[in-house]
């Protein structure tokens, strides 16, 4: 999976859709969660985010 190389890099941008709305967050990754399909995103403030696979339109 492409997505276990952003957990060994540093702060990466995701840019995905939460309720029909184009939401970014920038961090670093936490967790990969395959069966839930999440990758939860931890920012500088160290507040974790859990963005759904399906909402990601891009990653930086």
């Amino acid at each position: 999976m492409f997505l276990k190389e952003f957990t060994k890099s540093h702060l990466i941008t995701i840019n995905y859709y939460q309720d029909g709305v184009l939401q970014t967050r920038k961090g670093r990754v936490y967790n990969l969660g395959p069966y839930e399909q999440t990758v939860s995103l931890k920012d500088e403030n160290q507040q974790v985010y859990a963005i759904r696979f399906s909402g990601i339109r891009s990653i930086c």
